[in-house]
């Protein structure tokens, strides 16, 4: 079972890091007339966002496929617990009061992929 939770943590997290490579375009677009430099920012901090969910989701999966129960895999599930959490932290107190649901729904999936992960580790 807690290899189960590990994987869904992993999966959901790289999925929604996926889904945030989509729409960066259009996403860039919304902000109107801004500055290249703006645009080249807002830009990277998608792509850097989405590449880190990512990677957060893959290493949760290669760690639990390589070896769930070592200390390093725990050391690395914990890591991935507070990036997780951090995110959802901020993510609520910016993303989440914009009109936008994807950005509403940021805090929640990181937090329950945290959570999976304790979970599991419990």
């Amino acid at each position: 079972m807690k290899t189960i939770l590990f994987y869904l943590a992993g999966a959901l997290t790289v999925i929604w890091g996926i889904a945030h490579l989509f729409p960066t375009r259009k996403v860039v677009k919304n902000f109107g007339d801004i500055s290249v430099d703006n645009k080249r920012i807002i830009t990277m901090e998608w792509i850097i966002e989405g590449i880190s969910l990512i990677f957060l989701g893959a290493l949760t999966i290669l760690i639990t496929t390589i070896d769930s129960a070592s200390m390093v895999s725990r050391a690395v599930y914990f890591t991935n617990v507070i990036m997780l959490t951090v995110l959802s932290v901020i993510s609520l107190f910016t993303g989440f009061r914009v009109n936008f649901l994807p950005y509403k729904l940021c805090p929640a999936i990181f937090l329950t992929s945290a959570i999976l992960i304790l979970i599991g580790l419990m």
